[in-house]
């Protein structure tokens, strides 16, 4: 059965023989978006949870990697990673935390409606530029039990600031900078909107990350005790943006026990 946001879906070759992977197209906005979807093989009846796996950079730089989604789809998850609208034949044109984010909602909507995912048990992981997307989705979405932003952007104002590197591509996708269009920057930092957010957060930040400074994930856990959210916070001193692979997947693995302990009840 497939769902009717889902307009095309490809199986393609999947690197864990548990694990069946497709290449799919969905409409987003009125748009075609392509992503993957990975759904594990059960034989059980049991409902699984659902996790949209939000990616960080843009076009080509920090794409989804087969590897990671099927890393997420090994604890238990059917998961959906968008690849946002504009990248690998998809329409439209990326936008940076803009409207883009239209294609996670999407997603998020396409996991809510899978006969096999548990719809209390629905969940987002933001890595990178995808922490950003993460917090406006669960905003956007109130039935959404949990979020990680994992070395996740949260202010794009601190983005511009920080990543000099970033500024061209940021003036060309938004329109300008802070400066000229700071209403721009603004939709797109959801920290003064957090006493709106009704999920669960766990934020996850290497302390030596240079492309995403710690300061964004300090600023998400003030701004989510300020309005008295619920948020927990893993801190390692010694990683970067990109944490050692046996590392990465002992904490992965630890991050999927805590997202499945996050529940709505009765609101699917």
């Amino acid at each position: 059965m497939m769902c009717k946001m889902i307009i095309d879906k490809q199986k393609v070759p999947s690197p864990h023989s548990s694990i069946s992977l497709y290449l799919i197209t969905y409409i987003s906005d009125g748009l075609q978006v392509k992503g993957y979807l990975a759904e594990p093989r059960t034989l059980t009846r049991e409902k699984l949870p659902g996790l949209v796996y939000l990616r960080g950079g843009i076009k080509n730089v920090g794409m989804v990697r087969v590897q990671r989604v099927i890393q997420w789809a090994a604890e238990g998850f059917v998961v959906i990673a968008p690849f946002y609208r504009g990248n690998k034949g998809g329409e439209g044109q990326e936008d940076f935390a803009g409207e883009d984010r239209e294609d996670a909602h999407t997603a998020c909507d396409i996991l809510f409606s899978h006969p096999t995912v548990d719809p209390d048990s629905i969940h987002l992981i933001g890595f990178s530029r995808g922490g950003v997307m993460a917090l406006l989705t669960a905003l956007h979405n109130k039935r959404v039990a949990s979020l990680i932003s994992w070395n996740g952007v949260t202010d794009m104002f601190l983005t511009y600031e920080e990543r000099v590197d970033l500024r061209r591509m940021m003036k060309r996708v938004i329109g300008g900078t802070p400066n000229k269009y700071p209403e721009r920057y603004v939709d797109r930092t959801p920290l003064d909107q957090l006493q709106d957010l009704q999920s669960s957060v766990l934020i996850i930040h290497g302390m030596k990350d240079e492309h995403v400074s710690i300061e964004h994930a300090y600023r998400l856990e003030q701004a989510l005790n300020q309005v008295n959210k619920k948020v927990d916070a893993w801190y390692y001193p010694d990683y970067t943006h990109h944490f050692p692979a046996k590392e990465q997947q002992r904490i992965l693995t630890e991050a999927g026990k805590w997202l499945k302990a996050q529940r709505k009840h009765g609101l699917g």
